[in-house]
């Protein structure tokens, strides 16, 4: 970063510090193309089984790359069912209890019908009612208690789909899939190699569009705006190459630059940052140095 403002500074000092615009034949910016870099980290620790790519390669959304070992997970899985069946089986036969009590209940329920039939008949007497009633009462009572038996085994069930849910998570995690559209910048692992949660595996870009990022002065911000169209320069063999760019971003604020000049006079030169999406037909690089230009005559007649 520093070796990279070192260059920025001077290209800034060489070229833009004492122009206002190009009406003498110079750029109105300088600066170095840039892109997104995304850095691509493992989800999951142990040895990286598979992992086809190579530095170059340019990488679809969502392709697969490679895996990471699973046979651990799929261990851990494996006695979790087990458990899980184990437990389920102590669980059916508290269930099977409570069905039978269920039944229990409902004939009591029936009785007890019956009986207030026949009380209305003045064929029963209230003890049998008052009989009948108290067996629904404990059979009720019953119920509660097997449920209150029953409702560790329930949680510890629950328990364990959380953990096979958590399980089956980290198998998918341990798949590599490239998440964005880009080109392989740096390879930092191989294959076979142990890697862990949030180690880079790679990084990748999408060169496709370039960022020229570059500084003017003060009196250049009213000239610019969001979505202007400029010309965009880079060095070629015999002549300067033009490309069609379009200012993307423009810095809020301002900045003094270059911070490695000491003297008064130039520590005080206020710039702001400024980004141009140029569409990149291979040759743009990242760290390349070009040159922006706003009012530009052949940008003006394209």
């Amino acid at each position: 970063m520093k070796n990279y403002k070192y260059i920025l500074g001077l290209s800034f000092i060489a070229f833009s510090l004492f122009s206002c615009g190009n009406g003498n034949g110079k750029a109105d910016g300088y600066g170095n193309f840039e892109a997104t870099e995304i850095t691509i980290s493992a989800e999951s620790n142990g040895k990286l089984i598979q992992f086809n790519l190579n530095e170059g390669d340019v990488l679809k959304k969502n392709q697969f790359i490679g895996y990471i070992d699973t046979i651990p997970l799929a261990l851990k899985r494996e006695q979790l069912v087990v458990s899980k069946a184990v437990i389920s089986s102590k669980s059916k036969g508290v269930l099977s209890q409570i069905a039978v009590l269920n039944s229990r209940l409902k004939t009591a329920n029936t009785n007890k019908i019956r009986v207030e039939n026949l009380i209305k008949d003045n064929a029963g007497t209230q003890k049998q009612l008052d009989d009948v009633t108290g067996e629904i009462d404990v059979i009720r009572n019953q119920i509660r208690s097997v449920e209150i038996q029953n409702a560790p085994v329930v949680n510890e069930l629950k328990s364990i789909d959380v953990q096979l849910k958590q399980i089956d998570d980290q198998i998918q995690k341990s798949k590599i899939i490239n998440p964005e559209y880009g080109t392989v910048l740096t390879k930092y692992t191989e294959p076979n190699e142990i890697t862990a949660f949030g180690k880079p595996l790679y990084k990748i870009a999408d060169l496709n569009t370039m960022q020229l990022r570059v500084y003017i002065s003060e009196t250049q911000l009213a000239n610019i705006k969001i979505g202007q169209k400029v010309t965009v320069k880079i060095d070629d063999v015999d002549a300067m190459k033009s490309y069609k760019g379009t200012i993307s971003w423009i810095a809020s604020e301002a900045e003094f630059t270059p911070k490695i000049i000491q003297t008064k006079e130039e520590r005080v030169a206020l710039v702001y940052a400024v980004k141009v999406d140029v569409k990149n037909d291979g040759s743009l690089k990242i760290g390349m140095p070009a040159e922006m230009w706003i009012n530009d005559s052949e940008n003006n007649n394209k």
